[in-house]
Order: C-alpha cells, then structure tokens, then sequence
C-alpha cells in the first residue's frame, strides 16, 4: 500500500512540475507579445489570451494584471490614434485588476501603478470634467504605488511621463520630464524583478524618450 501511495505521489508531483513548466512557457512567449502589438486588435487578442490562462490558472495573480496590463496599452494606442472612446476599456483593465489584486493583495505596486494607468485613461476622455474624480485617483494610487516601492523603475516611468506631456501652465515640463527618464532608466538599470514572469516593462520606452534627447 506505501509503495502505491508513493508511486501517486510521484507521479502527481510530476504532472504538477510539468503543469507550472507549461504555465510558464505559454506566460513566457505571451509577455513578450506585450513588446510587438502594434494594434488595438492586437492587444485586445493578447488580454484574451491572458484571461484564458487566468481561468485555468486561477489562484495566479499575473495573467489577469497581465491582461489588465494589454488593455491599458490597448487603451494609450488609440489615444495616440486620436480615439478617445476609452471608458471601456479602462473599465476591463479595472476588472482584470480587481482580480489580480484578489489574488495578490492590497500591497502589491504594480497593481496600484497599473490602476493609476487606467485611472489617467478615464480622465483623458474628459480632463476637465474627470480630473478632480479620475486625475485625482490616478494621483491616489500613483503615491501608494510609490510608498510600497520607491525604487520601481516604471513608477519612475510613469511619473516622467505625466510631468513631460503635462503643458507647461498646469506644472508640467518637457525638460524636468528628461531628467525623470533618466532616472527611471537608472532605475531600470539596477532593477531585478522577482521571478522570470513578474513585470519588467518599460525600459525600451525610457531609452526613447532619451534618444529623442540626443538627437
């Protein structure tokens, strides 16, 4: 009776390795899809692609922050294509975000960076009507994110963004900006992330901002 109870067990923790090694591969080869998408569509596909891997994988918190990630960059792409219809989507990245916050907890920062993200989306339907609501959130989670992890290099991203496209009137500064890229990418330089899977976005998107400085 021992020797089959052992076999099982064996064989369970086999099909277990082999189960997260599949996991794994399929999360590997989707992640780096978060770097090629060039369209809405595209994205749309990959935060699909994430959802299905988040219902096999349900007690994982990073396909649905994934997922959530995909439709935030969805959501940037049509604004630099000039369509403004973002409320639905920011409201999918929400929903995905619920979940991986479920999964992770409240003092996870790359939840609250990515919630941020999705907030500023929100707004930008409406500045002046949804910043005192939406901006104002946004801000919100952007300083939780801050205080559970200074040293992240995609809050420091983040931030150089909003300080290099916010006009000049409302506080923001396109020189200031630079200078907060360079030190995300100091940061992205000296930063290591957990596990293979866990985020490590952003660093490309410092290095062109900066080579647009030296040309």
């Amino acid at each position: 009776m021992k020797k089959y109870l052992l076999s099982f067990a064996l064989a369970f923790m086999s099909l277990t390795a082999f189960a997260q090694a599949d996991y794994e591969k399929i999360m590997t080869e989707k992640i780096a899809k978060t770097e090629t998408c060039k369209t809405a569509e595209e994205f749309q596909t990959l935060a699909n692609d994430f959802q299905r891997i988040g219902s096999k994988e349900s007690s994982k918190w990073l396909p649905p922050y994934y997922a959530a990630f995909s439709q935030i960059q969805k959501g940037r792409l049509m604004m630099r294509n000039g369509n403004m219809d973002l409320d639905e989507t920011a409201a999918q990245a929400d929903k995905y975000l619920a979940m991986a916050q479920n999964l992770a907890g409240a003092d996870n920062a790359e939840i609250h960076l990515l919630r941020k993200m999705a907030a500023s989306l929100r707004m930008m339907v409406n500045p002046a009507q949804r910043y005192m609501t939406d901006g104002a959130k946004a801000t919100e989670e952007l300083a939780i994110a801050e205080k559970l992890d200074p040293s992240n290099p995609r809050i420091a991203l983040i931030k150089a963004e909003d300080v290099y496209f916010t006009p000049e009137q409302y506080g923001g500064s396109k020189t200031k900006g630079m200078e907060l890229f360079k030190d995300a990418l100091a940061k992205f330089n000296a930063y290591k992330p957990k596990t293979a899977l866990d985020p490590n976005w952003g660093k490309t998107e410092a290095e062109y901002f900066l080579s647009m400085q030296a040309k």
